[in-house]
């Protein structure tokens, strides 16, 4: 079964190539269907610059939402951290847990 993150952010391919020591795995892209001498078949699809590939909170990159499928560049290093943070400007978002007192005082009451 297919895993999401908890986050990730699409960028477009260029945005990525930006970096110095990016590498792309382009046989792991998402197999499209192609049809080739009349039959049909199933290959890796082509990265182009319109290209829109998921940096995952691991700080890798998938060719869609899941972050252990059709992974691109896994090559994590701390200057790819930075690069993501300070060039992407990556952020994962925290969020707070809701306080909502009606809700908590009716549950203390039984409601």
């Amino acid at each position: 079964m297919a895993k999401m993150g908890r986050y990730c952010k699409a960028y477009t391919l260029p945005r990525f190539r930006a970096f110095n020591g990016w590498t792309e795995n382009v046989q792991n892209a998402r197999a499209e269907k192609r049809l080739v001498e009349g039959t049909e078949i199933e290959a890796p699809r082509e990265l182009t610059d319109d290209t829109h590939l998921y940096l995952q909170d691991n700080y890798t990159v998938t060719d869609g939402i899941f972050i252990e499928e059709n992974i691109i560049f896994n090559n994590v290093s701390d200057e790819w951290i930075d690069f993501c943070k300070n060039q992407l400007r990556f952020e994962i978002p925290v969020h707070e847990p809701l306080n909502i007192p009606q809700a908590a005082k009716a549950q203390a009451e039984g409601q």
